[in-house]
């Protein structure tokens, strides 16, 4: 049986890997990176989520580009709620065009994200990215 068959004869899934735009390296992993931006950094709310982002000082930098963190807490919902979310961010994220410059984003979304149009959210996730860009570096010229 080839690699890809599974056992009932559909095929399996590929794996979501780094071709599809948002691999590890355009990710925050790390707990300790999420307080960084927590504490150190600024925030922006929009409608739907609350943006947190700061710029990666020059020596910290080992990959030039955005990372993006999403939080997603027990607040909002179940697990298939939260799941539900999270989904949908990821896609809003990797649909959008990243910013330049090394800066770390932390998308906080609001329940409302569950049934706010696709459209929307992108448009918003897009916005505040931009906006994340331009308030990092206007802070970091200060």
């Amino acid at each position: 049986m080839p690699a890809n068959v599974s056992a009932r004869g559909g095929q399996t899934p590929k794996p979501a890997g780094p071709s599809r735009g948002w691999g590890k390296s355009r990710r925050l992993l790390k707990h300790a990176d999420f307080q960084r931006v927590y504490e150190n950094g600024r925030r922006q709310f929009t409608g739907n989520m609350t943006i947190f982002f700061l710029r990666r000082a020059p020596e910290a930098v080992q990959q030039d580009g955005p990372r993006v963190g999403l939080t997603v807490g027990k607040v909002l919902g179940g697990a298939v709620d939260r799941n539900r979310i999270k989904r949908r961010m990821r896609e809003a994220v990797r649909l959008s065009p990243l910013c330049e410059g090394p800066v770390d984003v932390v998308f906080n979304p609001r329940k409302s994200v569950l049934t706010v149009p696709f459209d929307q959210l992108l448009s918003e996730v897009s916005r505040g990215l931009k906006l994340a860009e331009q308030r990092a570096r206007a802070a970091e010229a200060k």
